[in-house]
């Protein structure tokens, strides 16, 4: 019976080798055709390729690793032979099954199946370091009856969750602009909301703001708005606007961008700058009152007198100006980078401007719609204060805390300064310790502030008495 079965196998390959040589090319497709209507007759099935690259620019294909970022879950529990790769700062596994391996699916109460395959083609004969040529591909096969169910909604069912899956594990980049290209690290900034020396009010206000944002894309589509937000962090310096965009980075699982203004050309390198970030990002501009000139088109009409007469004293100069004035980066290519049409490529996106001096910008630079949220860091109180003993100290209250908040209430000092006297550089230095350096820098700013506030006050004085 077996040696029966073997010359009948034996028949098969023979007659289908003779089909390949020997029957002309177009004969063959049409037998394929007519063969495959055939068979759509008795098989139930459909079947869906997503193939790896597609396009004339092999690009990889964003629902193959949707797709693929779906299927790691089930793959790990149902798969017997799966591919591993490491992502998220080298931390976390992320499984995937291996070539020729099938899997089930379940999408209200209906079952379907995907299977991982690929296309091996011809390897270069004449090549030092032979490469075949694989092509990957998943197919999905369901019943014809629920086609409908799974060609919509199911399948933007595993778009959306294999991309938001990818968010989860993505490795957060830090990117930084040399002239008009990025260059990026790995973002591994520790700050959160819960370790931010900042009162809770505030904290949950901004954190509101965040999430509604996050998740309002159907709402700026729908009034015909571009999905980005401007904030604009402002207070001294130390009062922890830097560690603010790194909580808010962390928080939404954003990149950031920090652009740096000083490197950029002129107005046209911005734009393209602006073009390659990505969405769910921040764009930072960090102390943008020292980054440029952005002043320069609403100068007194004395300061462009003055400047005229220059050029004419000095005309040899007149085309060194005005070749400079081309060349940099204006008030209003940057509004044009902040809200123009420019700004709507993308979506998801913070700019973020920080700032010691808010009174500095320019009026237009700051107004609602461009920069929506305006956050004033200040000095430390004694709600954060109480944050920073709980970081550096690990303690929620002592005898001396008293003491240190009737002093905050006096004394102006930023978080930065108490942070570095709670901070223990030695091995020795203790809990009391800490807290009584700080007391005692307290009480050294407040004699500071008074014995100001005299010599204004006698200054005054004196001013108003040489007046009469």
């Amino acid at each position: 019976m077996i040696s029966h079965l073997g010359s009948i196998f034996a028949t098969l390959m023979f007659v289908w080798a003779v089909f390949q040589q020997y029957f002309p090319y177009q004969f063959r497709g049409y037998i394929e055709k007519y063969s495959q209507r055939l068979l759509s007759f008795v098989y139930p099935y459909v079947q869906i390729t997503f193939n790896e690259f597609t396009g004339e620019r092999l690009m990889r294909s964003e629902a193959y690793s949707a797709i693929e970022n779906y299927l790691s879950s089930t793959s790990s529990s149902q798969a017997k032979r799966l591919k591993a790769d490491i992502v998220k700062n080298n931390q976390s596994l992320v499984l995937s099954m291996d070539d020729h391996e099938e899997v089930a699916d379940e999408f209200q109460g209906i079952k379907l199946w995907w299977a991982s395959a690929k296309h091996v083609g011809k390897t270069q004969s004449f090549a030092f370091y032979p490469v075949t040529d694989e092509k990957r591909f998943y197919k999905l096969i369901f019943h014809k009856k629920h086609r409908d169910l799974i060609i919509g909604p199911y399948l933007k069912h595993v778009l959306k969750e294999g991309k938001a899956i990818k968010v989860r594990n993505r490795q957060r980049k830090l990117y930084t602009n040399n002239g008009s290209n990025w260059s990026y690290v790995v973002f591994e900034h520790p700050a959160t909301f819960q370790t931010l020396a900042m009162e809770q009010d505030k904290k949950e206000e901004i954190m509101e703001d965040l999430i509604t944002f996050s998740q309002a894309e159907e709402f700026y589509s729908r009034i015909g708005r571009a999905w980005k937000r401007g904030y604009l962090l402002y207070g001294p310096p130390g009062t922890g606007k830097s560690t603010m965009i790194a909580v808010m980075a962390n928080f939404l699982g954003y990149d950031i961008y920090d652009l740096e203004l000083t490197a950029v050309k002129d107005n046209t390198e911005l734009r393209k700058l602006l073009i390659e970030t990505s969405s769910k990002s921040i764009i930072v501009i960090e102390d943008i009152d020292c980054s440029l000139d952005l002043t320069g088109q609403r100068r007194p009409k004395k300061e462009k007198k003055d400047e005229a007469e220059e050029m004419k004293q000095h005309p040899m100069h007149k085309a060194s100006i005005e070749e400079a004035k081309s060349g940099q980066v204006t008030l209003s290519g940057l509004l044009n980078f902040i809200d123009g049409l420019w700004s709507a490529c993308g979506g998801e996106r913070f700019i973020v401007f920080t700032t010691n001096f808010v009174e500095k910008l320019d009026p237009a630079l700051i107004r609602k719609g461009r920069m929506d949220k305006h956050i004033e860091l200040s000095y430390c109180g004694f709600e954060a204060f109480k944050v920073l003993a709980k970081n550096y100290q690990k303690v929620d209250s002592h005898k001396l805390f008293g003491r240190i908040q009737d002093l905050l209430r006096e004394v102006r000092i930023t978080p930065a300064d108490v942070a570095e006297h709670l901070m223990p550089k030695t091995a020795s230095r203790d809990l009391q310790t800490c807290f009584e350096s700080l007391i005692q820098a307290l009480e050294s700013a407040k004699q500071a502030q008074d014995s100001n506030k005299e010599e204004t006050a006698l200054i005054q004085g004196l001013s108003e008495k040489s007046v009469q």
